[in-house]
């Protein structure tokens, strides 16, 4: 799957948690935002599935809820397991881990001795510089590095353990747009480039000197 696609999918998913936070009356959180409850349909649109989990902020002003911790490890926001106040970052902390597995497509926690967790892994190869040793192998290289980073950059706030340090969902949306933006011009620059070189050679051969039928 292409960076674009990747991309795409990370959008609609972004999308519709900023519909259930900001487009809903009252808000929705999700509880349980990972990789297996986004589907995708013929077209690779993205949508979120279930709701089983979700709980609806009925209090206007109600910034969170107290409740009974629920969610998938490695997905949880560790500030709602520490304190069992679920806000509306606790969904964009698990959306941060799910745009990690879209970049890598390393598990969330790895099947090592140490259990490292994906941010953990990220956060130790953001210092090396090098975005070819956390992106996905099988992109080889196929992807606008600067789009790749500020989608690396978007998705390691997202996990922050302290919540005021990550982004509205709002915010998460508009920044992968950009990213998608760059990605986008990158193809359409190759498209272009193959384009006039197709046509540069086109214009060659007919004003070349061919050889005569004999």
């Amino acid at each position: 799957m292409s960076w674009e696609k990747r991309l795409r999918i990370a959008v609609d998913a972004a999308s519709g948690l900023e519909y259930l936070q900001n487009g809903c009356k009252p808000p929705i959180f999700h509880r349980d935002v990972k990789s297996t409850n986004i589907l995708l349909n013929e077209h690779l649109q993205a949508k979120l599935s279930d709701f089983g989990l979700s709980k609806i902020i009925q209090t206007d002003g109600e910034t969170h809820v107290s409740t009974v911790i629920a969610g998938t490890p490695g997905y949880l926001d560790p500030e709602y397991y520490l304190t069992n106040r679920l806000t509306e970052k606790s969904d964009v902390y698990s959306f941060g881990v799910v745009l990690l597995e879209i970049i890598t497509s390393q598990p969330v926690i790895a099947k090592n001795q140490e259990k490292t967790h994906i941010s953990e892994w990220v956060r130790s190869l953001i210092a090396k510089g090098d975005i070819n040793a956390i992106v996905d192998s099988r992109l080889e290289g196929e992807f606008d590095s600067n789009s790749v980073w500020k989608a690396v950059e978007k998705a390691m706030e997202c996990v922050s353990p302290n919540p005021n340090r990550r982004p509205n969902i709002s915010v998460v949306v508009n920044e992968l747009k950009e990213s998608l933006a760059m990605e986008l011009a990158r193809t359409e620059d190759r498209s272009t480039h193959t384009s006039d070189s197709v046509n540069q050679f086109i214009m060659n051969l007919n004003t070349e000197s061919l050889p005569q039928a004999r």
